[in-house]
């Protein structure tokens, strides 16, 4: 029985020989020019559609559709996986995160590219599944606090992260521009990329604010982004929180030998159904287990690969499963109200009984 490694390197192979490696450069450029045209659309809609304000709902509504295909079609672009060309993939990561959505590409590569990617659902390792201590998702981090703290884990948070997923843009906007502006003070760290990032970041700061404060009230240009804001931070979590935040997605300890196993990665991976037109939108996202053990496929191949990925996952006793979208978003909800266990290495293990590395 081979090695996880060895098994990795082989479904790699068999996928590059099958031309899944292949960057399908102009469809995805075709889809992106869809997403910016519905988020046009939606914009058009909001702002002639006044005093309406159902059909400025409508209006907004189809804006954060058509921001959320754009995030999602330039995550392919942040894995290298939409041009052969190095700064085609860069270029449309600035465009899709900084200039777009106002988040840091370096923020994003450093806390999604590197981190997430090599340890999903790992503490110490993986920001994106650390809500503490906001929010407890363990038992242990329920167990460990006292008093009041341990009052609003165990009956209070529930109800308030539902409201407080609403802030999810903003915050991350604020991490990244701290995060992006210590490097910038900091020339070990600093490269071309965070100077990139930056201008890009006071070009959204200038379309999105600047700029239209001379056309319109200032109280409504604010009111807009921040709606617009907890509009995307809700179907951010629409489209990231399925995979990972079900009790079914393990919560790992921190174990540094796992980083980049398929066990670990198919472990805390969950896929969900998003139908046809919902591809469109999620961009591959919806494929989870095939994302996280070939994050450098285009997503425009998820559908075919998915097929050999559940194959190999059943050949090596890895876990794949697979949730409707509403069930899975329950189960995410579920789970602030119902904190998991942190696994360990012998959990994996009896994941996997062959212990295929």
């Amino acid at each position: 029985m081979p090695s996880q490694a060895e098994a990795l390197r082989e479904l790699r192979a068999s996928l590059r020989s099958a031309g899944y490696f292949r960057r399908p450069t102009f469809r995805i450029l075709g889809e992106l020019l869809f997403h910016l045209i519905v988020t046009g659309s939606g914009l058009a809609i909001f702002l002639w559609a006044a005093p309406s304000r159902w059909l400025q709902a409508l209006g907004l509504v189809i804006v954060t559709v058509g921001s959320i295909g754009i995030g999602t079609n330039t995550h392919t672009s942040s894995h290298y996986a939409t041009s052969d060309r190095r700064w085609i993939n860069q270029a449309l990561t600035f465009f899709g995160y900084p200039l777009c959505f106002g988040l840091s590409a370096t923020h994003w590569w450093h806390k999604h590219v590197v981190r997430h990617h090599s340890g999903p659902n790992m503490k110490g390792i993986d920001g994106d599944s650390d809500l503490f201590p906001w929010f407890a998702t363990t038992l242990e981090e329920v167990s460990q606090s006292c008093g009041l703290r341990r009052i609003y884990y165990r009956y209070l948070q529930g109800f308030v992260f539902p409201i407080a997923i609403g802030l999810t843009l903003i915050v991350q906007q604020a991490f990244g521009v701290a995060q992006l502006l210590r490097a910038l003070r900091d020339p070990a760290q600093r490269r071309v990329e965070h100077w990139i990032d930056l201008c890009a970041l006071l070009v959204h700061a200038a379309i999105c604010c600047l700029i239209p404060v001379f056309f319109f009230p200032a109280v409504d240009v604010i009111t807009f982004y921040l709606l617009r804001s907890v509009l995307n931070s809700y179907a951010m979590f629409v489209v990231f929180a399925p995979a990972h935040m079900p009790a079914a997605a393990a919560r790992l300890s921190h174990d540094p030998q796992r980083l980049g196993q398929p066990l670990a990665h198919a472990a805390t991976s969950l896929n969900f159904r998003a139908g046809r037109i919902g591809g469109l939108f999620f961009a591959g996202l919806e494929y989870q287990i095939e994302h996280h053990l070939v994050p450098d496929i285009s997503h425009v191949y998820y559908p075919q690969v998915s097929v050999v990925v559940r194959k190999f996952c059943l050949q090596h006793s890895l876990p794949y499963r697979s949730y409707g979208l509403m069930h899975a978003l329950w189960l995410s909800l579920l789970s602030i109200q119902r904190p998991r266990p942190v696994e360990d290495l012998k959990f994996l293990e009896r994941l996997n009984p062959e212990k295929t590395g």
